[in-house]
């Protein structure tokens, strides 16, 4: 009746990279991921599958995020794509730009970039670029 309420994380965590643990490389996955340690490249989930990332208080990612939704309490150096849903946590500390189509900040969260908004139109337009022409 008042619009939609905005999609929750899902509560299964399929994978967990623990604490002490350090991952050198690209993470993909599907599902639900839990991270408890460190990553030192990119978070991408599955595109158009529903997917849900939790970064703990003493997680680090370093490295770009692409999923559907996002619950952060940890550190993310890196761009950020919450395609659903975005929770930041107060210990949450975000350095880089952040793409979100529903967002929830507690207090004492930390963002160092942009906040960017995504809808539905511009989802759909992806301008191409060949050769620094836009097409």
């Amino acid at each position: 009746m008042f619009g939609s309420r905005p999609s929750k994380p899902q509560n299964r965590i399929d994978s967990l990279i623990g604490a002490g643990t350090k991952v050198k490389g690209d993470v993909s996955f599907t599902g639900g991921l839990r991270i408890d340690g460190e990553v030192d490249g990119n978070v991408i989930a599955e595109p158009g599958k529903a997917s849900t990332l939790v970064l703990s208080e003493h997680a680090r990612v370093d490295g770009q995020i692409s999923v559907t939704h996002l619950v952060v309490n940890g550190t993310v150096t890196g761009p950020v794509r919450a395609t659903e849903y975005l929770e930041l946590q107060g210990k949450a500390k975000l350095v880089g730009d952040v793409h979100y189509k529903t967002l929830e900040i507690q207090l004492g969260a930390i963002i160092e970039g942009k906040l960017i908004h995504l809808n539905e139109a511009s989802e759909k337009v992806v301008p191409l670029k060949v050769g620094g022409a836009e097409s």
